[in-house]
């Protein structure tokens, strides 16, 4: 009975955000990952985009009721499996943010990236969904984050640590760079 809970507390931990861990930076491995302002273009509506502004405006509603949402569960501790205010993990946060505006979306990370279309760092949006793989082996997704700001060149996004409960991060911090995989949008 006690190896079945030690194993459980285990894959836990393990299983969805990151251990306190030293960072270390390896000369071999670098990802940059910015957003480059310049090539954010404006135009103005023509009559053939003007359907495609009002749906992006519309979406980008959409985006700003999801993210409030997600930002009303900031603080909660980090709980595997969880998905309420006495614990979420970072699927969960994700899963329960977007089902309470009628979007679903599968429970699971790794099962999350496969939604919605690939899209390039540099085009981001808020509401776009960031996946990563936190582990020192292996490639497969196991953590993921929404886009809530941009700032100039800086994209922050709220998810759920294991060690800080749920918070937003930057993608310029080393970890989550290091560990960035792909974005998407679901929107």
């Amino acid at each position: 009975m006690r190896k079945i809970l030690v194993l459980i507390i285990l894959f836990a931990v393990a299983s969805c955000g990151s251990v306190k861990k030293k960072t270390t930076y390896s000369k071999t491995k670098t990802r940059t990952v910015s957003v480059d302002a310049s090539s954010r273009t404006t135009e103005q509506p023509t009559p053939s985009t003007s359907t495609r502004v009002a749906k992006r405006k519309k979406l980008n509603s959409k985006a700003e009721e999801i993210i409030n949402t997600a930002l009303q569960f900031s603080g909660v501790r980090y709980k595997w499996g969880g998905t309420t205010k006495k614990g979420m993990d970072c699927s969960g946060l994700l899963y329960v943010a977007f089902a309470e505006h009628d979007i679903s979306l599968p429970r699971v990370s790794r099962d999350m990236a496969e939604e919605g279309r690939k899209i390039r760092v540099k085009n981001v949006e808020k509401g776009d969904l960031l996946f990563f793989n936190t582990k020192k082996r292996g490639r497969k997704i196991n953590h993921v984050g929404m886009v809530v700001a941009i700032d100039s060149d800086e994209i922050k996004f709220i998810h759920a640590s294991t060690s800080r409960g749920v918070i937003v991060s930057s993608l310029r911090e080393g970890f989550w760079n290091q560990a960035f995989v792909k974005a998407t949008r679901v929107l």
